[in-house]
């Protein structure tokens, strides 16, 4: 088909091409028809040529709401927000000009090395962050240079005409120029969950925003029906636009982060007791005052394990690879962790638990007998042309005109009007006209739905049905009634129906979706199935795959219950069917109830309420965008197997990141208080600040290595949380065992080799690191190290490589530089003695500190998922690596 093409005016005047290009206000749009828009914004419902749409692009910048490009200044300014540091470069500062000037020097270098092995890890997670982006793409499809295509959504421009269809989220401000039964959910702007009907009538007066009936807003979504429009704002300009970016790019916490953040918190609470005490000690004593100032502020770094982000970031990084090459997609490093987190996954059969290749199997009259009428009938009702072309995304209706004898079977016939299929109807229609000239109106769905609209029913009709449920089969009921005086249909035309029959569709079980199952029940997640399709066939698919059988729950059940009988209904159920979006979501809202973390894996537009409810929202490369925008992880593969891996390798990560957390409390508490302790009885500092820092530098340096170690399997079949008050009883009992060894090492110091400051520095420093390195081996694991849990090769080499630098110290170049001195041989005989004595105790510690049952553990409470929430995932659908015009 010939359209006429919008191109640059040369005569018009410049300022009116820049108008164009530039836009107008959605509001402004709702005001005037659909004409005065075209005019205004200089295109024509055939849109734009490609040449003018670069134009526009290049002038108005990218339909573009987030960045996802790495800024490393921002990585470099969040190394530096540590109150903590930054008190301790203020106190080398102060240090230098009062004439501590080595002092001063090495605390800086210390620093420097600090952030700057902080910022080189959190930099290389952000660049993983941002690969990970750019392999998700999100199109539009927009009409140029007289034909349709599919173009990103961030390249779209004022002026582009683009199609509005099913489950696509709408890609910019449009004024509507045709629609059919369109429908838009705009609960993201508005707050308001019924969805919205659009028309073309231009609105009076000063519209609001919930009354732009003849615009369809960005980042919305097309709720039912189809339509075709103009953009009119894209970006920052548009509704959508304002509000994400006034939020900024800050996005809500998730549950790792909040324990991460109540982590810190503990940790504040320990160094401020500690380095108040220490520095009142030290202040009575008669000390100088910017040495126990120093000091002080040394023990506070000490106790923090500073690198935690960085060890957390290079966790995070290294598993969104593994998880990439596994073909596990993550919008966000952190839902790796809330992947981990999962105890229940809540999962939709169609492409999960079957092969999603769906096949036509026959058609069949109301008795069960073949009926070629049905097959005719049910193609006549598809929502593509009705030559075959252009179906849409409907599998059943694609299987339909695979089948046999499909091709031409629709030639003479004329769709008139057509009532796409929604959720809420289960059903779909259209008036055709035959090619004798009558006129007939078609409905197929559900099969529930659509003999509720009939008539009346044959007797042979419910055995034949129950049967087809019963052998696994997907059924699609059609009917149809004489439509001789309509020119249009609606849903009230949806009634007085005959029967003719039924279409029967194959999805077989999917090949290795029980070994799936298998793995999931291993890794200790429940699994339940949420489907629109019947319950007797979603059981006869359960049962086929070993799933453990439960309750089946259909969605007229589910509306019927109230919140609270719909929570204990909810957990001994296995099967939800029948049920609506709405359902959906209120059985993963359920379900989280109880404070157990729920994931739910969905792909078509049916699931983004429950996806966006769920802790944890998983879909596939291949779904619908509101699916893809809903969900925080991405599968490259609809294959349960596929995610499996994912969550194990969210609990590995959580498992690593748990051993340094353990390891640098406990050992950093016990090194902190034997400071305090030694501070009370030497008559010099145990150890200078700038040894405190180096001390910690080098033992977190060697823990970088974590993420790279082997998880115990036993650690894996289980969700692990953030326990806080478990986090301080192992601090609590662990601390002191270190603090013991120091005060042997105190001992030993002072009382064997008659120490001063520089030799009992030196001694304690290498004591202290030896340690804190090697302690590792045994909180790494619950079982016997190296003989039943070996640990990865980086680790045990960057372990053993900083007791070597920490012996080597005190003999090297820079050791009087650093306030060491050479230690004598004797001192290693005793070192290693007491090494490996401390670790046998930590051994014998920790089969007494896991054997004791476990404390009752505190119900978590639901995470709730806020507006802000919503907007922010939303917004990242309208993302790019470049910067924001």
């Amino acid at each position: 088909m010939h359209r006429t093409l919008t191109r640059p005016d040369p005569v018009r005047p410049a300022a009116e091409q820049q108008d164009a290009a530039a836009g107008m206000p959605a509001r402004q749009a709702a005001t005037q028809d659909a004409a005065q828009v075209l005019a205004r914004l200089d295109s024509t419902r055939a849109g734009l040529s490609g040449a003018e749409a670069g134009r526009r692009l290049a002038a108005v910048g990218p339909n573009a709401v987030r960045t996802h490009r790495v800024r490393a200044l921002a990585v470099l300014g969040r190394q530096l927000r540590s109150a903590l540091l930054l008190l301790l470069l203020a106190a080398a500062v102060v240090s230098f000009f009062f004439g501590e000037r080595t002092d001063a020097v090495i605390i800086g270098v210390i620093l420097l090395l600090s952030v700057a092995l902080g910022f080189a890890n959190e930099y290389r997670a952000e660049r993983a962050a941002q690969a990970l982006h750019s392999q998700v793409r999100r199109t539009a499809v927009v009409l140029r240079d007289g034909h349709e295509q599919e173009v990103d959504v961030t390249g779209l421009v004022p002026g582009d005409v683009v199609r509005l269809a099913l489950g696509r989220i709408v890609p910019a401000d449009v004024r509507v120029l045709e629609r059919t039964g369109l429908q838009c959910d705009e609960s993201i702007l508005t707050g308001e969950s019924a969805p919205v009907d659009k028309d073309l009538a231009a609105v009076d007066g000063e519209p609001e925003l919930a009354e732009l009936s003849c615009c369809a807003l960005m980042g919305t979504v097309v709720h039912a029906g189809s339509g075709t429009g103009v953009v009119v704002a894209t970006g920052g300009r548009a509704e959508f636009g304002r509000i994400a970016l006034g939020l900024g790019d800050r996005q809500p916490e998730t549950a790792f982060q909040v324990g991460l953040r109540r982590f810190s918190v503990l940790l504040l609470q320990v160094a401020a007791v500690l380095t108040t005490g220490i520095f009142v000690i030290n202040t009575v004593l008669h000390r100088p005052l910017l040495d126990a100032l120093l000091f002080s502020l040394a023990i506070a770094v000490g106790i923090t394990p500073q690198l935690l982000p960085a060890v957390v970031s290079t966790s995070l990084a290294a598993g969104s690879r593994r998880l990439a090459r596994r073909k596990v997609l993550v919008k966000r490093l952190v839902c790796i962790e809330d992947l981990g987190d999962m105890d229940i996954l809540v999962t939709d059969k169609t492409g999960t638990l079957t092969e999603g290749r769906i096949t036509f199997e026959s058609a069949l009259d109301p008795a069960g007998a073949a009926g070629e009428d049905v097959l005719l009938l049910g193609l006549l009702a598809t929502e593509g042309d009705l030559d075959g072309d252009h179906l849409g995304d409907n599998p059943l209706d694609t299987a339909l005109w695979q089948a046999p004898g499909a091709a031409g079977l629709t030639a003479g016939h004329l769709r008139l009007a057509g009532l796409p299929f929604d959720h809420e109807r289960q059903l779909s229609s259209a008036l055709l006209q035959r090619p004798d000239g009558t006129r007939v109106l078609v409905t197929k769905g559900a099969p529930e739905a659509v003999l509720a609209r009939c008539a009346a029913v044959p007797a042979d009709a419910a055995p034949v049905l129950a049967g087809l449920f019963a052998a696994g089969h997907r059924v699609v009921a059609v009917a149809a009634k004489d439509a001789g005086g309509l020119d249009a249909i609606a849903v009230p035309d949806e009634s007085g129906l005959e029967l003719a029959g039924f279409l029967v569709f194959r999805d077989p079980p999917k090949q290795g979706a029980a070994e799936s199952l298998r793995r999931l029940a291993d890794l200790g997640i429940t699994v339940k199935i949420c489907t629109g399709d019947n319950p007797v066939v979603a059981e006869k698919v359960c049962a086929d795959l070993g799933l453990p059988a439960g309750t089946t729950l259909t969605g007229r059940e589910v509306s019927a219950m109230s919140d609270g009988q719909l929570a204990d209904a909810a957990a001994g159920a296995t099967v939800f069917a029948r049920v609506s979006p709405d359902d959906k979501a209120r059985v993963v809202r359920a379900l989280r109830g109880s404070g157990r973390a729920v994931g739910f894996l969905g792909d078509g537009v049916n699931d983004a309420l429950a996806l966006h409810a769920a802790d944890i929202g998983v879909s596939v490369d291949s779904a619908t965008d509101v699916a893809k925008d809903a969900a925080d992880a991405v599968l490259l593969e609809k294959d349960l197997g596929v995610l499996a891996e994912g969550v194990a390798e969210g609990r590995r990560i959580f498992a690593n990141t748990i051993k340094y957390v353990l390891m640098g409390t406990s050992s950093n508490f016990g090194n902190m208080f034997s400071a305090a302790g030694a501070s009370l009885v030497l008559p010099f500092l145990p150890m200078l600040p700038s040894q405190i820092l180096l001390n910690n530098l080098l033992y977190d340096t060697g823990q970088l290595t974590i993420p790279t170690d082997r998880v115990d399997d036993e650690q894996l079949h289980a969700p692990s949380h953030w326990d806080i008050a478990f986090i301080r009883r192992f601090m609590l009992c662990f601390g002191p065992v270190s603090s013991l060894f120091d005060f042997l090492t105190f001992w030993v110091m002072l009382g064997v080799f008659h120490a001063g400051p520089e030799l009992f520095r030196s001694g304690w420093f290498v004591e202290s690191l030896a340690t804190q390195a090697l302690v590792i081996f045994a909180i790494r694991t619950h079982r016997i190290p190296f003989l039943r849990s070996r640990p990865s090769i980086p680790l045990l080499a960057a372990s053993l490589g900083v007791v070597a630098l920490g012996v080597a110290l005190p003999f090297s170049p820079v050791a009087a530089t650093l306030g060491f001195t050479a230690l004598p041989p004797a001192f290693f005989l005793a070192l290693v003695t007491m090494v490996v004595v401390y670790l046998v105790l930590i051994e014998g510690v920790k089969r007494w500190f896991f054997s004791r049952p476990a404390t009752a553990e505190v119900p978590r409470a639901p995470r709730l998922r806020q507006q802000a929430h919503r907007i922010h995932r939303r917004a990242g659908h309208f993302g790019h690596p470049g910067p924001l015009t």
